[in-house]
């Protein structure tokens, strides 16, 4: 049985073309069933029947406080929680969701080629991935580094790109539980050609199994 995605979308900052075609690839996704919403009262209802919570690429506030309640209890008690690039922008003013996610964005420099460093093969987001990883994307700095309260599973290598502002230990793809919950988040998937590239397809597709906890969780 396909186990069931909400993918919200959402955004009342700035909007990211590549959307449709990100929403595209998760339906594509085998093994589950995705259903797209950009409606907060879509998150005010009961979200145990969905394997994972995907915040893809929303920006600014997006959830009611019913809604920021629901969250919260859905993932306090197992439920599954994917943030995907602008995923960090997003929720400012609620201090959990901030901590859920585990930091939020700062800035990022313009859209070019640079390289992921892969720390962990461990996870199924990052097993196929070769241990330098070239990628093009914008490379988001974030307000605090969250390692120490994550499971870095790959970080930007700052020398192969103009702009970083992190330093040598810049996380861009982590995992965390929170409660009985488990939360992914990749700062990669600006562009659209993202969501036709193979390697972050796998890497995307393997964050959200993770996230999401074996079928009939």
């Amino acid at each position: 049985m396909a186990r069931r995605l909400l993918v919200h979308t959402r955004t009342t900052g700035y909007r990211h073309d590549s959307i449709p075609d990100a929403v595209a690839a998760l339906r594509a996704f085998d093994g589950f069933e995705a259903e797209h919403t950009e409606d907060p009262a879509a998150l005010e209802r009961p979200l145990e029947p969905y394997a994972a919570v995907v915040f893809l690429s929303t920006s600014g506030e997006v959830l009611t406080p019913a809604g920021r309640e629901r969250l919260a209890a859905y993932v306090e008690r197992g439920g599954g929680f994917v943030g995907v690039h602008a995923a960090a922008c997003t929720e400012y003013d609620w201090p959990y969701y901030g901590e859920l996610l585990g930091a939020r964005f700062a800035r990022h420099p313009d859209y070019q080629p640079g390289r992921v460093l892969v720390e962990d093969h461990g996870h199924p987001a990052t097993r196929h991935l070769p241990a330098v990883w070239p990628f093009t994307d914008e490379w988001y700095d974030f307000r605090t580094n969250p390692r120490g309260t994550v499971r870095v599973l790959a970080r930007a290598d700052e020398s192969s790109y103009r702009g970083g502002g992190m330093g040598a230990d810049h996380p861009l793809v982590w995992c965390r539980e929170q409660g009985r919950g488990r939360v992914f988040y990749t700062a990669l998937g600006h562009a659209s050609e993202a969501y036709t590239d193979p390697d972050f397809l796998a890497h995307l597709r393997g964050g959200t199994d993770w996230a999401a906890g074996p079928a009939g969780r």
